[in-house]
């Protein structure tokens, strides 16, 4: 190789990992939230920028860390809920069916990802 190509190839590397960085410290501040709902009822939206702790009833609590929500106790049976992934900014679910707790993530305000709509008219 000659000391152009190399030049070109350093550049290239260099400007693509610039890119990758400002994309990650932009996405850093784009927290969104979550909307908990209880027997279809809802219960409160809660922003996952900051860390806190949250009990639902006498029965669900759930814990807001690092910009995501997990389900951390629960009364139920089988403790599904508990075992469920956590729930970030982009989107998803946690669900505690005995105790009828439905944990929605909501994208932030300037997400330019569309979220899927789905027509349930019959």
């Amino acid at each position: 190789m000659k000391k152009k190509d190399l030049i070109m190839i350093a550049t290239i590397l260099v400007t693509a990992l610039a890119l990758w960085g400002g994309m990650f410290l932009m996405r850093k501040g784009d927290y969104g939230s979550v909307r908990i709902t209880v027997n279809g009822l809802e219960y409160g939206t809660y922003s996952l920028a900051k860390d806190q702790v949250i009990a639902i009833g006498d029965t669900n609590v759930c814990e807001i860390k690092n910009g995501k929500i997990k389900m951390t106790e629960a009364d139920c049976p089988d403790h599904l809920c508990i075992s469920q992934k956590a729930v970030g900014n982009s989107g998803g679910t946690i669900v505690c069916l005995p105790n009828k707790v439905v944990i929605e993530g909501v994208k932030a305000a300037g997400s330019e990802e569309a979220s899927p709509e789905f027509d349930t008219a019959v």
